[in-house]
């Protein structure tokens, strides 16, 4: 996280603990439910670029990954 970037910090913890898991899954369906999309950063050697992966549901999250990016939808139609 970059401070002064506008990240905040939503919840953390290891998914393999229940107890973690359980926040961290009611952190993600809360933010869906606001109508907010979620994706986690990819990295491809040498591209230079910034991608990330869409997910709608937690089982979709990629095992390893450090974050899980929530923004809001466009506005309009």
């Amino acid at each position: 996280m970059k401070p002064g970037h506008g990240e905040v910090l939503l919840a953390e913890g290891d998914p393999r603990l229940s107890e973690d898991a359980e926040t961290l899954i009611a952190e993600f369906r809360r933010q869906l439910d606001e109508g907010m999309w979620a994706a986690v950063p990819t990295t491809r050697p040498g591209s230079g670029r910034r991608e990330a992966l869409l997910v709608k549901a937690y089982n979709d999250i990629p095992e390893g990954a450090d974050r899980v990016i929530f923004f809001p939808r466009a506005a309009g139609g």
